[in-house]
């Protein structure tokens, strides 16, 4: 692909990502998830010609002026978009897809000294929330969606939901689903599990209920119990308003 044609593309990735952008200058100067991107381009180039300390220092300067960090040895895709961008770190066996968007804080490390691939394995259409860790060779494959402020350390399937820490993984997702699908939307595996409990507690409780009246056995309820019951049902509830009793 032509450089020129690939500047073209990258610009146009970062208004078809971000509603903010309004107009090609403020892309091309506020921009420094793009920047970074493209000062990555030139450190990997010297990088893969084995001018190492060029390369680091083109990495080191692009890390000043971005507060991005990209190794130059981590492979990079098409339309690949760090929206807003600060505190992103990109290892240096990092292999990214195209068309990956991923969000400031995250950081795509290693778990081992040893010199072999130690950094994660992004797919294509993979999009990582704000303030997520994934670390290790793990694989998210091609269409995931991981969760703000998440920890990724086991492979992720393709077209699959990772939230949480530990991350675990929500199924059962369409494609479309997948791709509409952003930070504020994605599921909760735990609170879903803590609902599914509920409701089996609440199933058995009826079906004892049941059986002590027609035995003629009273119990009484315990109110304490019961209270903080309703408590972390609605703690896990996912029509929770939080705004209620916090002064927004």
């Amino acid at each position: 692909m032509k450089f020129y044609e690939t500047i073209k593309e990258d610009i146009q990735t970062v208004f078809k990502k971000d509603p903010a952008a309004r107009g090609l200058l403020e892309v091309l100067t506020c921009y420094p998830g793009l920047h970074a991107v493209w000062m990555h381009r030139i450190a990997h180039f010297l990088w893969q010609r084995s001018w190492w300390f060029c390369a680091r220092f083109v990495s080191h300067i692009s890390r000043f002026f971005t507060g991005i960090e990209i190794h130059p040895g981590a492979r990079i895709g098409r339309r690949f978009f760090i929206d807003h961008g600060s505190g992103v770190v990109i290892g240096e066996t990092t292999e990214i897809g195209d068309d990956v968007l991923i969000y400031q804080g995250v950081i795509l490390g290693g778990v081992t000294l040893q010199k072999t691939k130690r950094h994660p394995t992004v797919g294509n259409q993979v999009m990582i929330g704000a303030g997520t860790i994934v670390l290790g060779p793990v694989v998210i494959g091609d269409g995931a969606r991981i969760g703000a402020a998440s920890l990724v350390i086991h492979d992720v399937p393709p077209q699959a939901v990772a939230v949480g820490v530990p991350a675990r993984l929500g199924l059962g997702f369409s494609g479309k689903e997948i791709q509409e699908m952003t930070d504020n939307k994605l599921p909760d595996p735990i609170a879903e599990a803590f609902q599914f409990l509920g409701r089996q507690i609440e199933t058995l409780e009826r079906r004892m209920a049941e059986v002590e009246k027609r035995e003629g056995v009273m119990v009484e309820i315990d109110q304490y119990v019961e209270e903080k019951k309703q408590e972390i049902m609605r703690m896990f509830s996912p029509e929770e308003d939080f705004s209620v009793g916090a002064g927004i």
